[in-house]
């Protein structure tokens, strides 16, 4: 099952996803309008809002709340790409320029905060003190990921255990709290609402490790960003982290100066490094032993075509080529 037959089998559900994300992103200023559009239709993959309709689904949701979420999630997702460019200094997202590349900085951090504003509106008029928990925690702890990573930036000290914490927070929460949205709208069990939390955590730690991989391991057209981005900024993800606890003492070396100083001028000197110490491949792997979490974690819900799906979607997160 692709990423294509997924979208298929809720078509439906995808369909009102996105005339509602038009429908609240409307605004009479029209810089709003303008960049707002301008991110929201600029062709992502919509994976986390996916995830909210797949667990409402799979859990016999029969209703139509489940839409309400998936917007407001990706409202939450979108304003974090706004901000994350800003910060970066990003320049392409998506194989085009980002917005703040386009209108500024300032336009960009203000238009973020018009979303996660707009999605608090929504969760308002959702009326359930419920997703009002569980969708302020997941953006403080989106917060936090990303201030942990600006810590961790320029630090070639930094660990498997605070790469991990940064995952964890500024990526993997957002979908383990649209895995665990589908679950309290169905209003389904203590049990089953674990369960899709756990899933979404780890699909989300296994989507952001080949995110990280594929920084260095494919083209720029591939992955929609400037090839070295991450190198650029200096942060250490996980596979210059491998790198450097494996390599030889000089290549350690130039690792680190490279880290320290960020080094985008020598991302093909890096590459080679992280080549020769199967840097991937060890990326690759603990991102398939976190998506087999995810799949083990639903794995005792009832059978139906949605969970199938969500089965095939942790297969997506670590099947994309490099």
């Amino acid at each position: 099952m692709d990423l294509d037959s997924i979208r298929e089998l809720i078509a439906d559900d995808l369909k009102a996803t996105n005339q509602l994300i038009l429908d609240r992103l409307s605004s009479d200023v029209v810089l709003i309008n303008q960049i707002g559009h301008y991110i929201v239709g600029s062709g992502g993959k919509r994976l986390r809002p996916i995830i909210v309709l797949l667990s409402a689904r799979a859990l016999g949701y029969t209703g139509n709340h489940h839409v309400e979420l998936a917007a407001i999630v990706e409202f939450i997702h979108t304003a974090t790409l706004l901000h994350d460019d800003v910060v970066d200094g990003s320049e392409k997202r998506r194989n085009r320029d980002t917005a703040n590349a386009v209108w500024g900085n300032a336009a960009s951090v203000l238009v973020g905060d018009f979303l996660y504003s707009r999605a608090f509106e929504m969760m308002v008029a959702v009326d359930s003190m419920r997703v009002m928990e569980i969708l302020s925690t997941a953006t403080n702890q989106i917060a936090e990921g990303e201030v942990l990573q600006l810590l961790n930036c320029n630090d070639p000290d930094t660990d498997e255990t605070r790469y991990r914490e940064v995952v964890l927070r500024k990526t993997a929460t957002l979908f383990e709290a649209g895995a665990r949205l589908g679950a309290v709208v169905a209003d389904a069990c203590e049990r089953e609402e674990k369960a899709m939390a756990s899933y979404g955590l780890h699909l989300g730690m296994a989507f952001q490790m080949i995110d990280d991989a594929l920084d260095y391991g494919s083209s720029q057209a591939d992955i929609g960003k400037n090839i070295g981005d991450d190198l650029a900024e200096g942060k250490p993800t996980l596979p210059l982290i491998r790198a450097m606890a494996v390599a030889d003492k000089p290549t350690r070396a130039m690792l680190r100066e490279v880290i320290e100083q960020g080094g985008a001028d020598r991302v093909e000197e890096v590459r080679r490094a992280i080549e020769s110490t199967d840097a991937i491949a060890y990326t690759a792997r603990l991102a398939k032993e976190e998506a087999e979490r995810a799949r083990q974690a639903i794995a005792d819900l009832p059978n139906s075509s949605y969970l199938t799906a969500l089965m095939a979607l942790a297969d997506f997160a670590v099947d994309r080529p490099f």
